[in-house]
């Protein structure tokens, strides 16, 4: 199963691409929205891990074009909210289709346990959400 990460922050990235690899999943990393609809355009991901907040394409409107596009995609939505704060992103990401939200920083055990829920892997089965 392949997951693609989007996120501005390079350290986030990668963190997630560490996490995600440890977790048997295959990755594709993009650090804005606009280059992650070009990745899931030639090579569709199983489930998509956004930020908000980034530059050229922002995260609800990444949102939105995947599941116009893509509407059995699988998104977890996170976010540290920057000035605003994260509960003014967080529960727009839901309204437009993210299947989960995370606030940064989160626990990346309950982002793996997430991620396999949503993919329907067996390994997810009797974890706590």
């Amino acid at each position: 199963m392949r997951i693609l990460v989007i996120d501005d922050d390079e350290h986030m990235r990668e963190l997630l691409s560490h996490v995600i690899k440890w977790a048997g999943y295959e990755v594709m990393l993009a650090e804005n929205g606009r280059i992650a609809m070009e990745m899931q355009r030639e090579n569709p991901a199983d489930l998509v891990i956004t930020d908000l907040i980034m530059p050229e394409q922002e995260g609800l409107e990444t949102i939105s074009s995947l599941k116009k596009e893509y509407s059995s995609v699988k998104i977890i939505a996170i976010s540290g909210g920057g000035r605003i704060g994260p509960e003014a992103y967080l529960p727009a990401a839901s309204e437009l289709g993210a299947d989960r939200v995370f606030c940064k920083p989160f626990d990346v055990q309950e982002m793996v346990t997430a991620v396999r829920e949503l993919l329907g892997d067996e390994k997810a089965q009797g974890s706590s959400s």
